[in-house]
């Protein structure tokens, strides 16, 4: 047995051995056969006794005569037992204090660590377009409850329409909520109207009008993608948002725009109103002093179309400039919003 360690077995003093301890301090000596006589214990409970006085210090050899056991004090047992584990003990608590030193020094790594991670997982940018388009396709495909997207421009490309249309359908037969926000402008395009009207039928919702803010994707209202305006205009980078606050900032702009938006997708025979709205976004950027490059590109139509529908404006309104439109519609009230909105 090592020196200052105590077996299990004996390291309690117990009565018997409290008593035989006692009868050794008045003979001098510890004699197995005596004690067990007088206490009318058996060889082996004798023996026992012995041992758990010897784990206890409270027996040593005699010097010269290693079979004779004579009694120290208690005082001098716990000295001999405790003292080596109040040692390591002392020897750990030292150990603990200096680890617990080093590990607080470690602090201010942690929490700059935990800022810039936050961060990080807060915004991030990512510059390669299939790499976006993947990521945005993966999140699509795990969402639970909503997606809200807003897309800017009029026509798009015919096979991400498509791929558009397959990724809805998909979502909204999970349960998923759909709405989506387009220009008026992408009400003339066949293969718009054919996915605004596919997924529509089963549940998704699609509405549109004359200016929306740029592109924007909501998902579960956890993460959000918006494209990275850089002064070279030509970055087709996305910052991705999953900050709390400011994703549920964009979801609210979302709702500023669906309100004010004209349905889509569900009967698209009457086209007045969306088309009086469009009339009415040429009118007031044309007042505001727009060429008309800028007022094709915010409406999201080509210039070819703007400039037919300003030729269109200028008729009705008998005038001979845009200028003279944009201040004869104004004089008219023709720039102020429409009364009812579907």
């Amino acid at each position: 047995m090592a020196q200052g360690s105590v077996d299990s077995e004996f390291d309690r003093l117990d009565d018997v051995s409290a008593e035989a301890y006692r009868i050794a301090v008045l003979e001098g000596q510890f004699r197995a056969e005596a004690i067990a006589a007088e206490l009318g214990l058996s060889v082996e409970d004798a023996q026992r006794t012995e041992r758990v006085l010897r784990v206890l210090r409270l027996l040593h050899p005699t010097p010269g005569d290693p079979r004779r056991l004579t009694p120290v004090s208690p005082d001098a047992a716990s000295s001999e037992l405790l003292g080596p584990m109040e040692e390591h003990m002392g020897q750990m608590e030292q150990h603990v204090a200096r680890l617990r030193s080093q590990l607080a020094a470690l602090q201010p790594i942690y929490f700059e660590g935990r800022k810039m991670r936050n961060h990080l997982e807060a915004f991030d940018t990512i510059s390669e377009p299939d790499t976006i388009q993947s990521l945005i396709d993966s999140l699509l495909k795990r969402s639970k409850t909503e997606v809200l997207t807003v897309q800017p421009g009029g026509a798009r490309p015919s096979h991400l329409l498509e791929s558009a249309k397959k990724s809805c359908l998909d979502m909204v037969s999970r349960g998923v909520r759909l709405r989506s926000i387009y220009q008026h402008t992408a009400r003339t395009d066949p293969g718009t109207q054919a996915l605004a009207r596919a997924v529509s039928a089963e549940g998704g919702q699609f509405r549109t009008t004359d200016e929306v803010i740029d592109r924007l994707i909501v998902i579960d209202r956890e993460v959000a993608f918006l494209p990275q305006r850089r002064p070279s205009a030509s970055s087709r980078a996305a910052v991705i948002v999953r900050e709390p606050t400011l994703v549920n900032y964009l979801c609210s702009v979302h709702e500023l725009l669906w309100r004010s938006a004209l349905p889509f997708g569900e009967s698209d025979a009457d086209t007045k109103p969306v088309l009086d709205e469009v009339k009415r976004a040429i009118i007031r950027l044309l007042a505001e002093g727009h060429k008309d490059e800028l007022v094709a590109r915010r409406l999201g139509m080509s210039v070819r179309t703007c400039r037919r529908h300003i030729s269109e404006i200028a008729t009705e309104l008998r005038a001979g400039s845009r200028f003279q439109a944009g201040a004869t519609a104004a004089a008219q009230g023709l720039l102020g919003p429409l009364a009812d909105t579907p």
